[in-house]
């Protein structure tokens, strides 16, 4: 057996257990791990009233953190804006809590089970009110969570097609804006149009949908560009083990792990699940944030492109006058 195949053989098996583990630890270790860290919650009320639920919540440590609000209007406001995923509100008549189910599927069950067994051993019931409910169509957000593996993999398929069609400069920055655009639109058309998951505005949610895919595919394709067709893998890589199981799509960011749910929020899948949930649910509260991650990273997927196309042909221009410089030499 000659040293290559013998190489490549001892690659194999130690790259295929490598990134077995390696994929089970960025999907299952979140999963497993799932619960809350500093979940941002209201408690509204007096102070004397909101006094002993405040130490009963502040038992849980690092799990909660409080925001205080003068009354029930208040409170709301804030779910509303997604300040916070819920709130308590003390009232006369006993203890209201007010969630956001479309804020994350696993945030306001587990806010109604915690409240509830407090308010239990209190003997008081809770009144829960779902301030932002997930759509009659996908009531426990599984069809939303479903959408984020089949945008990244959108994305990494037309990063892929256009650095292996040898698409550069201008003509692979314009495929894939319009790859991106015509993924946007008929994720658009599927999610809202037909399945009704959901109920934002149509083209606003079009462009979040193909501003996600692009920055996918702008980082393949950029990097690409600059390393060669390793950069695929490598971009491809961090999409698919770290943006899709950090993305906190089937409950919500403060419900991972750290670091987990903060490096999927710079990375597209969380940034872009959580910029749809926003726009579709939220009429756009605490956009931004998520909007300029994702503009970054089509702006340095598509610049990278740009400059990978440049140094290339920037190399090749110089080879042909080396070439000549060698000959005039000779001669």
């Amino acid at each position: 057996m000659s040293a290559t195949p013998t190489r490549r053989l001892i690659a194999i098996l130690v790259l295929a257990p490598v990134l077995a583990t390696l994929a089970l630890w960025a999907f299952a270790w979140p999963a497993a791990r799932t619960a809350p860290h500093d979940l941002p919650l209201g408690v509204a009320g007096p102070p004397a009233a909101t006094a002993q639920l405040e130490k009963q919540l502040e038992r849980r440590e690092g799990a909660f953190e409080i925001h205080h609000y003068a009354g029930e209007a208040a409170a709301r406001d804030a779910v509303e804006d997604r300040t916070v995923y819920g709130a308590v509100v003390v009232t006369p008549q006993g203890p209201e809590l007010l969630t956001a189910s479309a804020a994350g599927p696993a945030v306001a069950p587990f806010l109604q089970q915690t409240v509830t067994r407090q308010a239990a051993a209190e003997g008081t019931q809770v009144r829960t009110v779902d301030v932002v409910a997930t759509p009659a169509s996908d009531p426990r957000g599984a069809a939303f969570s479903a959408a984020v593996l089949p945008l990244a993999l959108a994305g990494i398929a037309a990063g892929v097609v256009v650095t292996v069609l040898g698409l550069r400069g201008v003509r692979a920055v314009t495929a894939l804006l319009g790859a991106s655009a015509l993924v946007g639109v008929a994720a658009a058309g599927i999610a809202h149009s037909w399945l009704g998951v959901l109920t934002g505005d149509w083209w606003t949610e079009a462009a979040v949908l193909g501003l996600s895919t692009l920055a996918v595919s702008g980082a393949v394709a950029g990097l690409a560009a600059l390393v060669g067709t390793a950069g695929m893998g490598i971009a491809g890589g961090v999409v698919m083990l770290l943006g899709n199981p950090f993305s906190g799509a089937t409950s919500a960011p403060r419900m991972l792990p750290e670091p987990a749910g903060a490096i999927g929020q710079w990375l597209p899948p969380g940034a872009g699940t959580t910029l749809l949930r926003s726009v579709s649910y939220f009429d756009g509260a605490a956009a931004t944030g998520p909007a300029l991650t994702l503009a970054w990273w089509a702006a340095l997927g598509l610049g990278a492109v740009l400059l990978g196309s440049a140094l290339r042909a920037r190399k090749a221009g110089s080879e042909p006058a080396a070439e000549g410089r060698d000959l005039a030499t000779v001669g």
